[in-house]
């Protein structure tokens, strides 16, 4: 009771705002003493100066909206107690980069945060549009906010009918697959309209499941990305079928 006691002080230095129960809630699924104090060391180190309120909540993970010396941040703090880390396994069973870690549930959500970080840093260094890494403090990402003024960019699933050129947009989303395949050498692995942002273009997110290329899933992975995208555009009026999106792709 004292460790949080003296945490939670340290922690009101960040100026935290809870808006309203709902909020309360979900900082509840989230914030125990081990996560609370990889915030106190971001905000040490001068990454998060003041956190506000919840962007999105998943079963993996809650993403809050924040402020640093950057200016407006996403913190993704990935939730170890009720995560669902036997789906996790199959993403990272197979990837080279994380075959020593341990098979339990802390070490495999911690290792899922890590490589988030470096897939998005991949694709965002080949010129994927996905949100800016910055850094992970044990199962807290903090990456760049798409959005402003605290109001997120929207889901794709959410703003199809704004779409004036649907056929543009999936040319643009194919090519982003292409780089990522290609220069990455990673596939999303979970790509829809439900992880793609649109603010005018599309944005990537939630790549915590991509897999590198040399992954034994990763061409069965790359297919349901395609199927998913082609269902999506069909649906927007888009002639495309999944061989011609592969055909592009690779």
């Amino acid at each position: 009771m004292k460790e949080m006691q003296r945490i939670d002080e340290k922690i009101e230095q960040l100026r935290v705002r809870v808006k309203d129960s709902e909020d309360l809630k979900v900082w509840g699924d989230v914030f125990d003493v081990p996560t609370l104090k990889a915030l106190y060391r971001l905000a040490s180190k001068d990454i998060i100066s003041a956190m506000g309120g919840v962007i999105s909540t998943g079963k993996e993970a809650n993403v809050f909206h924040a402020i640093g010396k950057e200016g407006e941040l996403a913190i993704k703090i990935y939730k170890i107690v009720t995560s669902d880390f036997r789906a996790m396994q199959e993403y990272l069973t197979g990837d080279s980069r994380f075959k020593n870690i341990k098979h339990n549930k802390k070490d495999i959500v911690l290792a899922w945060a890590r490589k988030e970080l470096r897939n998005l840093s991949k694709a965002y260094e080949a010129g994927v549009r996905v949100p800016k890494p910055m850094v992970v403090e044990r199962n807290v990402l903090v990456m760049e906010f798409i959005g402003k003024d605290e109001h997120p960019a929207p889901l794709l699933k959410d703003v199809a009918h704004e779409i004036k050129d649907p056929a543009e947009l999936l040319a643009k989303i194919v090519d982003y697959m292409s780089i990522l395949y290609n220069k990455s050498k990673l596939v999303h692995a979970d790509l829809s309209e439900y992880n793609i942002l649109y603010d005018g273009s599309p944005i990537f997110i939630d790549m915590g499941q991509s897999v590198t290329r040399d992954h034994p899933n990763a061409e069965t992975f790359l297919l349901r990305d395609v199927k998913n995208i082609v269902k999506f555009f069909r649906k927007l009026g888009v002639e495309c079928s999944d061989e011609e999106v592969v055909a592009k792709i690779r």
